[in-house]
């Protein structure tokens, strides 16, 4: 090894949610650990992502709360003020993105942090600037992604947003254009919306929220007409141009949409080239690490989060790095199961899922029954009057007699939605499920008649 060369137990690349769990654990449990990362750890959720665009969802639904008052409380007028938000935005994000909070916390757990963008060069084996760094015990890739910009004509020459810029705005535009109809296009353009800007949101697939059962988009879809947001779904865009200060879209049919921004949300992938992932013998043209139930990608390689294809969440990357971390210490974990992710997409009303759709299941082979209920039906759903749009969805393996998959949509939906990750991940029967007590009136009682629906 060269003389700005070093053996440790173990190398993290990527120090997002999971990678920093990971390295922290690992070097808790006194193994010599190295944590890479050419970004702020933490990675994109605390900074750019799931915390700040929550906070941004907060303050838009308390706008949408304040001008449901009249017909319920008294009179209201409701004036957005984004400066706020911003201020809040920047001081979560310790002033201005800096992440000198979130190193010390690694190093204070005995961790060694190199700032850099690293590449394999080999097994175990990472090269990050002018050092070289082997790993003798495990070599963990957490690369995290990165968005993906449609290869649309004049696109890349023009200054649109991400979702960074998107959440480092300080001020609001009085148009946007979302392109991608994905969790993060629909909740950052409700966010938008709300606070003034004439939103349009231009979808390639049929519907909004495409990954969801269709009843969630159909109520999306909903509440957007409602609320004044265009959404063009089916859209295939001929071009991109900007001149003086407004973005205009054309379609192969159908007249242009202009606007003051774009914001281009139109997914994430990983950067496997600019890894070195073929060094260890990893297909680099792949759009995720293959991994095995303890993530193992390769003889001494972990991988775990966002690169790994199971889901973009801060959730799975930390579940995986509990696996990882496990097995890196020989403490034999259970293999992973991706039988019950949950997720929830954050617009008012909240869409949260679990499991198989309806029509994964049925593609599974699985013979199936649907329960459903709507919440404006339920007792809260009336307290609640305004505001109050959703629905459970209930997906049983009818052979079982167990939930498989599950939708609840409707205020608080990603909370109702616990009873049912549970439920599904845990495969308790419907029969044990409809013996339940569930507490009068409340949003998930729902559930209740959705199963009685189930029966039927």
């Amino acid at each position: 090894m060269s003389a700005r060369s070093q053996q440790v137990d173990v190398v993290v690349v990527g120090l997002g949610p999971g990678g920093e769990d990971l390295a922290g654990r690992l070097a808790e449990a006194e193994l010599s650990v190295v944590g890479i990362d050419g970004g702020l750890v933490g990675g994109e959720c605390p900074y750019w992502g799931c915390v700040p665009s929550k906070m941004m969802v907060r303050a838009a639904d308390l706008l949408a709360e304040g001008r449901r008052i009249p017909g319920m409380a008294g009179k209201s007028t409701v004036t957005p003020d984004w400066g706020p938000v911003a201020r809040r935005i920047r001081d979560e994000a310790t002033d201005n993105w800096d992440d000198t909070v979130a190193v010390e916390r690694l190093e204070g757990k005995g961790a060694r942090f190199v700032r850099g963008w690293a590449r394999v060069t080999g097994a175990n084996r990472v090269v990050v600037g002018d050092e070289e760094i082997e790993a003798s015990r495990a070599l963990v890739l957490n690369p995290g992604t990165k968005p993906w910009i449609p290869p649309i004509t004049g696109l890349a020459a023009t200054p649109f947003w991400t979702n960074r810029q998107a959440i480092e705005t300080e001020e609001i535009p009085d148009s946007l254009i979302v392109l991608g109809g994905g969790a993060i296009g629909v909740e950052l353009g409700q966010v938008f919306s709300r606070f003034g800007s004439q939103v349009t949101i231009v979808e390639s697939a049929d519907r909004l929220v495409a990954l969801e059962e269709p009843e969630a988009s159909e109520l999306v879809e909903g509440v957007f007409a409602d609320e004044g947001i265009g959404v063009l779904t089916g859209a295939k865009i001929r071009r991109v141009d900007h001149a003086d200060g407004r973005f205009t879209v054309e379609f192969e049919d159908g007249g242009p949409v202009s606007a003051e921004q774009i914001l281009v949300a139109t997914g994430r992938r990983p950067d496997l080239a600019a890894l070195g992932i073929a060094s260890i013998g990893l297909d680099e043209s792949a759009r995720a690490i293959d991994v095995d139930g303890r993530l193992r990608a390769a003889p001494g390689v972990w991988a775990i989060g966002d690169v790994t294809g199971k889901g973009a969440f801060t959730h799975m990357s930390m579940y995986q790095a509990g696996i990882a971390t496990q097995d890196i210490l020989e403490q034999d974990p259970p293999e992973a199961d991706y039988h019950a992710v949950p997720c929830v997409t954050f617009t008012d009303p909240e869409v949260g899922s679990v499991g198989l759709s309806e029509a994964a299941a049925r593609a599974d082979g699985r013979a199936v029954r649907i329960g459903h209920a709507e919440i404006p039906s339920s007792t809260r759903g009336w307290i609640h009057k305004v505001g109050n749009k959703g629905f459970i969805k209930l997906v049983e393996d009818r052979d079982r007699g167990v939930l498989v998959g599950a939708t609840s949509a409707g205020p608080l939906g990603g909370e109702v939605l616990g009873l049912l990750a549970l439920a599904v991940h845990a495969n308790v029967s419907t029969a044990t499920l409809a013996s339940m007590i569930y507490a009068y009136p409340t949003f998930h009682r729902a559930i209740e008649a959705a199963l009685d629906d189930l029966s039927g």
